[in-house]
């Protein structure tokens, strides 16, 4: 990914999005685009108009903390944001992965045994391991039923964009698609600016925009979050409406890699719903030796 040209239109988008209303300032003249003129966000940052424009064509590599952050409160970016600039700034000086360790495989690092006994013992919940590309590396036994309709019968990793964008279950499987589609593109945008050298998330990102109309569009608004917490509704094929809570956390050991639980309300449907998924995903009991004999004495 270009650097200068994520930096300009970033720049440009959050530009665009503020009126001078918001900023205290009169609107005066004939307003060919929309939000601020670069000398108002230049005025508001304490910059000159010059090198306001010179970051805004995308050469902010060398700029101070103190200069990004007055570009930040200028632009009333939030903390995603911020951060976002931040991971631009830092790319442009050469340092792609904002300090990071460097990360390992993921598909080996999910598949530590350790990592995967955490998952198991979740077992009210959702639980599973998700890679900067969207990529399922692994998950609980009931996150494995309900996730189904994106694990399908195999194949490659399941990936949650590629679900999100280019199968048709999932417009079902998401009450909320538009909703979740911003999600998603917002996450990734967040994690493309972290490291823009990332081959992986290039192709990925490359995928989409090919092949999905919606992805390209909502990559161009270059709107980025994280996911941290909060509550999404889904429609799972077995058991119906679940509106569940989730929680981010990071795996400490393995940089780039979060564990997401989801979980419901104590008492509400939701739980009970769960309770049902996991009573279907549970495999059948397997008689042992043991058993089958203390049945056969039983009907003896």
């Amino acid at each position: 990914m270009d650097n200068r040209q994520e930096v300009r239109e970033f720049l440009t988008t959050r530009r665009a999005r503020i009126s001078p209303d918001q900023v205290g300032l009169p609107t005066t003249g004939t307003r060919r685009v929309p939000g601020l003129r670069r000398s108002e966000v230049a005025g508001l940052a304490g910059l000159s108009v010059e090198y306001y424009a010179r970051l805004e064509r995308g050469q902010i590599a060398g700029a101070s903390s103190s200069v990004l952050e007055a570009l930040a409160r200028a632009l009333q970016l939030d903390e995603t944001e911020r951060s976002h600039l931040f991971d631009l700034a830092r790319a442009a000086d050469g340092i792609p992965t904002s300090g990071r360790r460097r990360r390992r495989t993921p598909g080996k690092a999910a598949s530590r045994l350790s990592l995967q006994w955490a998952l198991e013992a979740i077992t009210d919940g959702v639980a599973f391991v998700r890679d900067p590309h969207q990529n399922l590396l692994a998950t609980n036994a009931l996150g494995r039923a309900f996730y189904s309709p994106v694990i399908g019968d195999g194949g490659r990793v399941p990936n949650l964009a590629r679900f999100q964008f280019l199968d048709p279950a999932a417009r079902d499987f998401y009450p909320d698609w538009d909703l979740f589609a911003e999600m998603c593109v917002g996450v990734m945008r967040a994690e493309a600016g972290r490291d823009p050298h990332d081959r992986g998330l290039q192709d990925l990102v490359g995928e989409l925009s090919t092949r999905s109309e919606t992805f390209r569009r909502l990559w161009a608004d270059h709107n980025v979050r994280t996911h941290g917490a909060g509550t999404k509704r889904f429609h799972h094929p077995v058991v119906g409406e679940l509106t569940l809570a989730y929680e981010e956390l990071a795996i400490t050991a393995e940089p780039g890699l979060v564990l997401l639980v989801y979980t419901a309300e104590p008492g509400s449907p939701s739980a009970e719903r769960l309770r049902l998924l996991a009573s279907w995903a549970a495999p059948a009991e397997i008689p042992t030796p043991d058993s089958q004999k203390e049945t056969d004495a039983d009907h003896a």
